[in-house]
């Protein structure tokens, strides 16, 4: 049975497991290092991103976290997930896993009360559908190898670099999103497929 790990420092990871859940996935809480073993997937969930980077350098996690990533391990994150695996990250500046290759603007979408739900584009066969942004980051510039599969009123708000995704809302909040199919889909490939799909991290 597929096992998919769900970051469980803080933020809305009971949502996302909910959600995988509702999809016949079986999912695991993530806080230690020994917990990222005999995983098929991991998702880093919403939150706060500034505290869970705190929170995985107290556990000691933010190195294994990044490796295993970067070895090919198919990673979905959303919202804080997003920031914490952008390789830049502003307003203001801060660490990061340094995976994916995009700058991400903090809560660049607004507070609290410009949070909704909108329409968004889909591309590279993700079909139209609408997103939940709650603060939600913005991605302000892309690499070369990221392909952009959503966009808001142009701007990409849902991508993949190799087993990377990342969303800037909340699929996991909006039923069964188009989002969890491509994640799921990705658990799928062979592992050797995914190997060859690996982020590369210079």
């Amino acid at each position: 049975m597929t096992r998919v790990g769900v970051l469980a420092l803080q933020g809305d990871f009971l949502a996302h497991q909910a959600a995988l859940g509702e999809l016949g996935v079986s999912t695991a809480r993530v806080r230690k290092v020994t917990e990222l073993d005999h995983l098929d997937g991991i998702v880093l969930p919403g939150g706060e991103s500034s505290v869970m980077l705190r929170l995985l350098r107290f556990a000691q996690m933010h190195e294994a976290l990044h490796d295993v990533i970067a070895g090919g391990l198919p990673v979905l994150g959303t919202c804080a997930g997003l920031i914490l695996l952008a390789k830049q990250v502003e307003n203001p500046q801060q660490d990061s896993l340094d995976l994916l290759d995009a700058t991400v603007s903090r809560n660049a979408y607004g507070p609290q009360y410009h949070s909704g739900v909108f329409p968004l584009e889909g591309h590279l066969g993700m079909p139209d559908c609408t997103g939940i942004f709650i603060r939600a980051p913005r991605i302000t510039h892309i690499g070369a190898g990221v392909e952009v599969l959503a966009s808001r009123d142009g701007d990409p708000v849902f991508v993949r670099q190799g087993t990377i995704l990342a969303a800037a809302f909340h699929p996991e909040l909006d039923g069964h999103h188009p989002v969890l199919d491509i994640f799921l889909h990705a658990l799928e490939q062979p592992r050797e497929a995914r190997n060859g799909l690996q982020a590369t991290h210079p």
